[in-house]
């Protein structure tokens, strides 16, 4: 049996096993080839791949030739690749998997999982991007669209976003007078000016709000953001540690998380939030490690007087924040840190979405992310559940100006035990 690492956000999770994510089942995707007929040649490709490759072989019980059927005719009349990834979408949605996915070039998403992929996709990937190197031109936020309209539910830090002031929570309106798209709004203007006109509270004024543009490199940025997250905060006379993981699709990412704590800015805090929310997951279980007291931790200390630590272990009070884009890894932290009582888990429901995926790079340069595995934590399928978490807060993100209620009670029950 090998060890899996679940990854993601947004409508998927991803398994990525070891550094290496299914090669085999990446390059056979090459295989497949288009049919004659250019007009729903991509929708085959994927009809195809779902057929042969998707971990229920009975295809949770469909008729896949009469799904397939079901959903060709809105593809071949389809005029855009929005249009076109619809229909796609539609068809892998009647299988009601959370793994599942098709990502266009317009998405921030798709991007992130190339990145994430990159070693398996790494023959297609000079094939569809300059030099080899994944990037799209961006601000460095994450962005959620609720009843039609779009708004900020995460920004990074000391990115353009962060610098302009943007908060989780405000609405975009518009970029340069045109309805917003994550990818589309930037796309040639690194560098350049762009204006985003913003409503930061229901019903207020909109305000126009300059942001530059830069080169985005997804691992890149999520190591950074990371790094950057960190700060203390004060509460209650006790010092409360704070960190964010984006993504966990690699160990560098634990690694950062365990530096941070054992030598960096929060060594010396009272307590720890280890903020899970959103972003991607491809956590190990080992990860939980550096919060198991019983384990040693071993110093090693060179004749330039430089420690190491190796086994680090945090043993001081901590809390967990998940919310339903917790997912994949993620949830199997959250499951395992919720069971052994390592601390209060506070937010939302996680997201349900475990089972082990992988990317096929189309041939068209779209990305199709396909549930191979399915997956159980301890012999319990969360897949379609996820797990609960010990202190429920809701947190409707729409217009909370940078507030948030499920920081500021992870705060509470650090700082007073509230």
């Amino acid at each position: 049996m090998r060890a899996l690492a679940l990854v993601r956000s947004g409508g998927l999770a991803v398994a990525v096993a070891g550094a290496q994510v299914l090669p085999m089942l990446v390059g056979e995707a090459r295989a497949y080839e288009r049919k004659p007929d250019a007009s729903t040649a991509g929708y085959e490709e994927v009809w195809r791949l779902v057929r042969d490759k998707f971990y229920d072989p009975k295809l949770k019980g469909l008729d896949w030739d009469a799904t397939g059927a079901k959903h060709r005719a809105a593809y071949a009349a389809a005029d855009t690749d929005a249009e076109r990834s619809a229909a796609i979408n539609a068809l892998l949605a009647e299988l009601d998997s959370s793994h599942t996915h098709h990502y266009t070039k317009d998405e921030t998403g798709y991007y992130e999982l190339v990145d994430i992929f990159s070693y398996p996709l790494r023959r297609d990937i000079p094939k569809h991007f300059d030099g080899g190197k994944v990037r799209y031109a961006g601000i460095g936020m994450f962005t959620k669209v609720l009843d039609g309209k779009t708004f900020v539910s995460a920004v990074f830090p000391d990115r353009p976003a962060a610098r302009a002031g943007l908060l989780a929570g405000d609405e975009i309106v518009s970029a340069d007078g045109k309805p917003f798209a994550p990818v589309g709004s930037f796309r040639g203007k690194n560098g350049e000016k762009v204006k985003l006109s913003v409503r930061r509270d229901a019903g207020g004024e909109v305000k126009a709000v300059a942001v530059e543009p830069e080169w985005i490199e997804p691992g890149e940025t999520f190591e950074g953001a990371l790094r950057n997250s960190a700060r203390i905060i004060e509460a209650n006379g006790k010092r409360i540690g704070y960190i964010r993981v984006w993504s966990y699709a690699g160990n560098e990412y634990q690694q950062q998380l365990e530096d941070v704590l054992s030598d960096g800015k929060l060594k010396d805090a009272d307590a720890l939030i280890w903020d899970l929310r959103d972003g991607w997951g491809g956590a190990h279980p080992r990860y939980l490690s550096v919060f198991n007291t019983y384990g040693p931790t071993l110093a090693l200390t060179g004749r330039n007087g430089t420690t190491n630590l190796v086994g680090y272990r945090w043993g001081k009070p901590v809390a967990m924040l998940v919310n339903g884009g917790t997912r994949s890894g993620k949830e199997v932290l959250a499951y395992g840190f919720k069971k052994n009582g390592f601390g209060k888990v506070i937010g939302e429901r996680t997201a349900g979405a475990l089972l082990a995926g992988t990317a096929f790079l189309l041939s068209d340069g779209s990305l199709l992310i396909l549930a191979v595995e399915d997956a159980a934590v301890d012999g319990e399928r969360i897949e379609g559940k996820g797990v609960p978490p010990s202190i429920e807060v809701p947190f409707d993100i729409r217009y909370a100006a940078g507030k948030d209620p499920q920081l500021d009670r992870a705060i509470a029950v650090l700082a007073d035990g509230a």
